[in-house]
């Protein structure tokens, strides 16, 4: 498990959010070794999550998996959800 990954991921996604308390990370093992991870906010919260035409998710995604990098993890794939 990548405890690092996760809580850098908490972290960036908690500070965007109105119920940071909401926000859950998990991670899953894919095809070929590629890590998942899953992040999951209110429904109310995708919005800030996304944001418009889906620039706040695609820089999301660019920091996560630029820290993933620097953990000496290749392959990352982010997926945003809500409940």
């Amino acid at each position: 498990m990548h405890t690092e990954l996760i809580t850098f991921t908490e972290n960036l996604v908690k500070s965007l959010v109105k119920e940071p308390d909401m926000v859950t990370v998990k991670e899953f093992l894919g095809d070929d070794e590629i890590i998942q991870l899953e992040i999951i906010v209110t429904e109310d919260d995708m919005g800030a999550v996304i944001g418009k035409g889906g620039k706040m998710a695609s820089a999301l995604r660019v920091l996560i998996q630029a820290a993933a990098y620097n953990m000496d993890i290749k392959r990352v794939r982010i997926n945003i959800d809500s409940f």
